[in-house]
């Protein structure tokens, strides 16, 4: 079956997988959080596939370069949610820092994406 060129880049495809990890840690969150805190984070999680996935898919170099810049954004909404949520005591921090690393490897393979369309 024919693949369009952002599903084969592992930063696609390991950004979708934070996405289902944000999703099932986001479950627990109390109920009066699903149209706050859960839902934001699921959002930002859902808005770095999307993104490149979108970037990928514009001619110039100057805005693939824009999508990855919003995808990285939208990455660090999500640490920024992890943050807010260990506060509140509605994650651990294990989980936070499990969660951390894949971001962190995440935001390398995109600023390695950005800097291979410069």
């Amino acid at each position: 079956m024919y693949q369009y060129s952002f599903e084969k880049l592992d930063v696609y495809k390991d950004s979708r997988n934070l996405t289902s990890i944000v999703y099932k840690l986001s479950g627990p969150f109390p109920n009066d959080e699903k149209f706050g805190l859960t839902n934001q984070i699921r959002r930002a999680a859902v808005s770095v596939c999307l993104n490149l996935a979108e970037g990928c898919s514009r001619f110039s170099s100057k805005e693939k370069i824009r999508f990855c810049e919003i995808a990285y954004g939208s990455l660090m909404e999500v640490i920024a949610c992890l943050d807010i949520a260990s506060d509140l005591n509605y994650n651990s921090e294990i989980q936070k820092e499990k969660v951390k690393t894949q971001i962190f490897v995440i935001s390398n393979k995109i600023n390695s994406l950005r800097k291979s369309i410069q």
